[in-house]
């Protein structure tokens, strides 16, 4: 029922935010902060989102716990789906979400509701843990081949 709210309240923020801003500087102006928006939470999306990936590889190379860059990874996700989507309530949330210090109080308020169970960087056991190495034993026969005399020029050829 919460998720239903959310899906008819936003909405309707967002259009009593376009009457009221749209009747404050007119309709223009309106239109143009938000593409504005849009292209620079794109930019900032951009930049934002290599950032995270650089700290998750980063991460995944020396073994530590990528929960806080997977966490914000998929908050700069969200903030990009919030950020292209036309509003003005909607771009105040994903321009928060872009900002860092507000990510990290969020990964904070999550990490102290979710329990994390474990973190392995070894492969799951089944088939391919069992073997040993990855060695096909087989036997082999040299067949070496008739000496038999030159016979010239395939045909193929022309000389």
């Amino acid at each position: 029922m919460s998720l239903f709210l959310l899906f008819v309240a936003i909405p309707l923020i967002e259009i009593a935010l376009f009457v009221k801003i749209g009747g404050a500087i007119g309709l223009w102006p309106t239109l143009a902060i938000v593409v504005g928006t849009a292209v620079l939470g794109s930019w900032l999306l951009r930049t934002q989102g290599a950032i995270a990936m650089n700290r998750l590889r980063e991460s995944l190379a020396t073994l530590k716990d990528p929960t806080e860059p997977l966490a914000n990874g998929a908050m700069i996700l969200v903030a990009g789906v919030l950020l292209l989507t036309p509003g003005f309530f909607t771009d105040a949330l994903g321009f928060l979400l872009l900002f860092p210090p507000f990510r990290a109080a969020a990964f904070r308020y999550l990490r102290s509701r979710v329990t994390v169970q474990g973190f392995s960087t070894s492969p799951p056991p089944g088939p391919s843990a069992t073997r040993e190495t990855d060695v096909i034993e087989g036997d082999f026969e040299e067949i070496t081949p008739p000496n038999r005399p030159p016979r010239g020029p395939s045909g193929w050829t022309k000389h």
